[in-house]
């Protein structure tokens, strides 16, 4: 890349006011994804943020159709949602993974069979792979108090959040309310799919939640340490992602943002692998 287009995209993406802000949403959405989904993966639920993201794209085509603000009608819906999913995974005999199965896929044909038949002039494509550079004043003020409320609620319950992902039992026995957290962290993901929805689809936002934290798990051992890295990593990808997307404007910035993620991983696994060959003749040579 020639120091011409480094200009250009610096100038680009600083230089405008509306670009300014996406990256500032950008970058908050995906460490609220990244720091949640550590937890989510460790307690093998990350496939939540699939499914709530299917139900934030009915929501959202609903909102469409009714020509009504978008983030305000999905925000609700989909956290009801979390709560429902969250109630029939305790409570019922239904599995999770088969609840969230259920859910998504009756909300991902409601929502085209909405946008279809209500003939409004909307573009599938925003909804689905995201939009995140269309972002008016109002929804970009709103995904970053929604982001920032997300962050400082994770910090403040970290420790509880962190006893509930690695030993429910154990925390039920200290006095933690593990139903109540892990409903807890459930609505936080539901806030952060809806407004992450917005960054890179409906179809890709789960890979907010995924991939940061197997990639920072390549490496890292310690739970802090894992939601440090996942954190950076994510902030990171969708800089990059971002910087790429405006350097090949025919490069969506939603796929982008994935794609670096995707590159991370890969790099992290080779690293993981090569400290784990590293280790394995130490040991064998002692």
């Amino acid at each position: 890349m020639s120091a011409v287009t480094i200009t250009y995209i610096f100038k680009t993406i600083f230089g405008y006011g509306f670009m300014v802000r996406a990256m500032i949403v950008g970058v908050l959405i995906s460490i609220c994804a990244a720091l949640l989904g550590v937890s989510l993966v460790l307690r093998r639920c990350s496939m939540i943020g699939d499914g709530l993201s299917h139900v934030g794209f009915g929501a959202l085509a609903v909102a469409a159709a009714m020509g009504a603000a978008q983030l305000w009608v999905a925000l609700p819906v989909v956290i009801i949602v979390a709560f429902l999913i969250i109630r029939l995974n305790d409570n019922s005999r239904l599995s999770s993974d088969s609840a969230i199965a259920l859910i998504s896929s009756g909300a991902l044909a409601l929502g085209v069979m909405i946008v279809s038949l209500s003939g409004a002039n909307t573009n599938l494509n925003d909804f689905l792979f995201g939009s995140i550079f269309a972002l008016s004043d109002a929804d970009s003020i709103l995904s970053i108090i929604l982001s920032a409320t997300v962050l400082v609620l994770f910090v403040l319950f970290y420790n509880k959040i962190f006893a509930v992902t690695f030993d429910a039992s154990f925390a039920r026995a200290t006095g933690t309310s593990a139903g109540f957290y892990n409903t807890f962290v459930a609505l936080l993901t539901a806030v952060t799919v809806v407004v992450g929805m917005r960054l890179v689809g409906a179809l890709l936002v789960t890979s907010l939640i995924i991939f940061p934290p197997l990639t920072a798990m390549r490496v890292c051992k310690k739970f802090r340490s894992v939601v440090i890295t996942s954190g950076v990593l994510s902030a990171f990808s969708v800089i990059i992602g971002m910087m790429i997307s405006v350097g090949v404007p025919s490069a969506p910035v939603g796929a982008s943002i994935v794609l670096v993620n995707v590159v991370f991983f890969l790099v992290f696994l080779v690293i993981g692998k090569v400290r784990a060959s590293r280790v394995g003749k130490k040991v064998s040579g002692n």
